[in-house]
């Protein structure tokens, strides 16, 4: 039996493979992962920590630091106690909120039947039974209110939610967020989705609740909208602002910036078409909101003032514009916002900006040392005509050292979502920086389904996966290859979720376009998928609805354009990835891809991660990830 490789010695061999003077997986999983706590009580100092994995160990470390504004260094603190204000404590300092995890319902056979304390048995009479990586135990997130004083929580705390099956915060990714205080200290607002099973399911009517302390009383304040609202936020004056969508069951309908002062809402945002607001922030002086939503490929800073309900129509002005993202605004002072930003070539950092002029200033310098000794690779904005005669943005990223009299092989990328922006974002699995890096030329298009293009671009993929989306690939794969320094002998196309139900879909009618495919935890089979994955709505609104709905000619036309459908057709090597724990995209998508390449006598690997969901979080399966990739890559490409 041959022995295996200690990660000793395939960090050499990953060495050897891919050079000293790039950027490599090793390198990229050393970058600290900045993530901004906020502004001191004084206003003088932000502080931020810096997640470091580490792939020997197999976990991060995590390290706290305060920086003064007006100039010096980074001091690493222990401790945040006292200098952040606390948000769980009401205003006026009585009472505290948290929350915690409170068993509702009876769902494992050990609670079933006392008796059988061994069982390992469930037993669900309705959907939702599992989401995203974990399965209904019966517990539920609950919001708890007690009251605080001399600096600690005292007796009496109260869960606000007894005995409803509904989560606050919401699952699988709420937090803190989700529960807040009205500025007047009497009035809690918490965000849920008060639907069960597989009512819960098919619905995205998330609602905001308010809870009233003294009289132990909850009201609705979003009854009214049928769709998506979270993200609520007051300012000092008592006045609320959200973020909404309109449309039941479609979780990426145009995300709108709402105001409420108690007697009325108002829409900030709702007459730009091209807006879709990714997150927000009340300014200083109580009118106006700093939003950073996608724009033409990126993520920029806007601004807009609150009028109030008068006649007066929103402003809305753009604050920076550059080939970076904004991923956050963190704090004010005076007329400077500290923002989160990155790019293709650089990890999210902190940086100061003005409100007037858009001047940025970077604040920290936590990877610093490593990019100084790594060539940056170009990135490119170029616009590519549609089979619709459309124009459509695709960012093309170069290798170091870019020479146009050589040839270089190239990748198609296609995005997951469907509805998710590609923009200047920085991943640490894909990876641009590092892709281009081993000598690849990365092409990544704004296809349709993207915001940041108009509302109709964004939502000419629903009901449609594989129809104009794919010809928009195949355009943009196709104009840069007339390019004298592509290799059009040696083309790659990768992508994951919707990406790689793309690559899958591609894979049957590429017509011999390309050498090589990558999919990771990508569509295989719309059946199957129907019949397993978590979020029905999703799938409903995707497809038009349901496979048995034969009368249905727009589910029909759906389910006829499962990659499935086309097996018979794809004779290119292929390398599958799976996570084991992904339940949006179950794992059953990628065996059956693997099962059917096997069988045909393909070419094709299947890379299976037991423990992982429907991203890869540990760094250790991450390197394997990339390593097996740009392996494959190599070998076949």
């Amino acid at each position: 039996m041959k022995k295996s490789l200690s990660l000793a010695g395939l960090l050499l061999l990953s060495g050897a493979i891919f050079g000293q003077n790039v950027l490599s997986p090793e390198q990229l999983w050393k970058l600290g992962r900045v993530s901004a706590l906020g502004l001191s009580k004084s206003k003088k100092e932000i502080i931020y920590s810096v997640s470091t994995p580490d792939a020997a160990e197999n976990k991060s470390n995590r390290k706290t630091y305060l920086l003064p504004l007006a100039g010096g260094a980074a001091v690493e603190i222990k401790s945040t106690e006292g200098l952040l204000p606390n948000d769980r404590i009401s205003p006026d300092g009585k009472f505290i909120i948290s929350s915690d995890a409170v068993k509702v319902l009876d769902i494992t056979g050990a609670d079933k039947y006392p008796d059988l304390k061994k069982s390992n048995a469930y037993v669900f009479t309705s959907l939702n039974y599992r989401h995203w990586d974990t399965w209904e135990d019966g517990k539920f997130d609950h919001v708890f209110v007690a009251p605080y004083g001399n600096g600690k929580a005292g007796a009496g705390k109260k869960d606000i939610m007894a005995g409803e099956n509904f989560d606050c915060p919401q699952k699988p990714f709420g937090g803190d967020e989700d529960f807040i205080w009205h500025p007047d200290s009497k009035r809690v607002l918490y965000v849920t989705k008060k639907k069960f099973g597989t009512d819960y399911t098919v619905s995205t009517n998330t609602d905001l609740y308010e809870y009233d302390i003294e009289k132990g009383t909850t009201k609705n304040l979003t009854e009214d909208n049928k769709g998506y609202d979270v993200a609520p936020a007051y300012n000092a004056k008592g006045e609320l602002a959200w973020l909404q969508m309109k449309r039941d069951g479609y979780e990426s309908d145009k995300q709108d910036l709402v105001v409420s002062n108690g007697h009325g809402n108002i829409n900030l945002t709702g007459q730009r078409d091209d807006i879709h607001v990714d997150g927000f922030k009340w300014g200083d002086d109580n009118k106006t909101i700093f939003f950073w939503a996608a724009t033409d490929g990126t993520v920029q800073l806007f601004k807009v003032n609150y009028p109030g309900l008068t006649m007066i129509a929103p402003i809305i002005t753009q604050i920076t514009k550059g080939d970076f993202d904004i991923n956050g605004v963190h704090g004010q002072v005076g007329n400077t916002l500290i923002v989160s930003r990155s790019d293709m070539n650089h990890a999210v950092e902190l940086f100061t900006v003005n409100i007037d002029s858009g001047e940025m200033r970077q604040l920290t310098h936590v990877n610093d040392a490593i990019y100084s000794k790594l060539p940056m690779c170009k990135t490119e904005r170029k616009f590519v005509t549609t089979t619709d005669g459309k124009q459509m943005l695709v960012w093309v990223i170069y290798p170091p050292a870019f020479d146009p009299s050589k040839k270089y092989p190239a990748l198609l990328y296609c995005q997951g979502g469907p509805q998710a922006a590609l923009t200047q974002f920085y991943s640490f699995r894909w990876n641009f920086q590092l892709m281009a890096s081993q000598g690849y030329i990365i092409v990544a298009p704004n296809r349709r389904g993207m915001p940041g293009h108009g509302t109709q671009w964004n939502e000419q993929v629903s009901k449609d996966w594989g129809g104009q989306v794919m010809d928009d690939y195949l355009s943009a794969i196709d104009a840069e290859s007339q390019q004298p320094y592509v290799d059009k002998s040696r083309l790659g196309c990768v992508g994951a979720s919707f990406g790689g139900f793309s690559v899958f879909a591609l894979e049957g009618l590429h017509n011999g376009r390309f050498k090589t495919f990558v999919s990771h935890d990508g569509v295989f089979d719309f059946r199957s998928m129907y019949g397993t994955t978590d979020e029905m709505f999703f799938e409903n609104w995707e497809k038009g609805g349901n496979y048995w709905e034969k009368g249905n000619a727009v589910a029909q036309r759906s389910f006829s354009q499962s990659p499935s459908n086309f097996v018979e057709k794809w004779n290119t090597p292929i390398f599958i990835i799976q996570g084991g724990k992904d339940y949006r995209v179950p794992i059953e998508q990628g065996l059956q891809a693997f099962q059917a390449v096997q069988l045909k006598g393909i070419k094709s690997k299947l890379l299976y991660l037991p423990d992982e969901n429907h991203w890869v979080l540990s760094a250790q399966n991450a390197l394997v990830w990339q390593r097996e990739f740009f392996a494959w890559l190599k070998e076949t490409l």
